[in-house]
């Protein structure tokens, strides 16, 4: 499996393109802060946990996908930090076919943060977005 993260900053109106981009601004603070890493981290293991080495089967994406959600909404609760999340998670088969999406916020960089990670196998890619929105 391939995973592909990236990082940008846009300033106060942020713009997240499946050019795999995130904002990686933290706020001060380990226990308050939006951390990429920690977040990416949970990410990737709800993907693995979930898909790991399975081929795509157009018949368990709505199953997979929801698991991507509800595993990494489970771990991002446990971090007991004060933060509103939103979880978005799109598995699309390898067959040639593009794909764009875009997202947009307006928030504050100095508490707000995404996250934005690209998983692939040799038949699908699985990508995940976490919004973080301090409390």
């Amino acid at each position: 499996a391939v995973v592909s993260t990236q990082s940008g900053h846009y300033g106060r109106d942020y713009t997240n393109n499946l050019r795999f981009t995130m904002d990686s601004d933290f706020a001060t603070g380990e226990d308050t802060a939006f951390v990429y890493d920690e977040i990416s981290n949970i990410i990737k293991e709800a993907i693995e946990a979930t898909i790991g080495g399975n081929s795509y089967q157009h018949n368990k994406v709505n199953q997979w996908t929801s698991n991507v959600v509800e595993q990494c909404l489970n771990q991002l609760t446990k971090l007991g930090k004060p933060f509103k999340y939103i979880v978005n998670c799109v598995i699309m088969q390898k067959n040639g076919a593009g794909l764009n999406m875009s997202n947009s916020c307006y928030w504050d960089n100095t508490t707000d943060g995404s996250c934005t990670v690209r998983w692939e196998n040799k038949t699908m890619y699985c990508i995940v977005s976490i919004f973080g929105l301090a409390i």
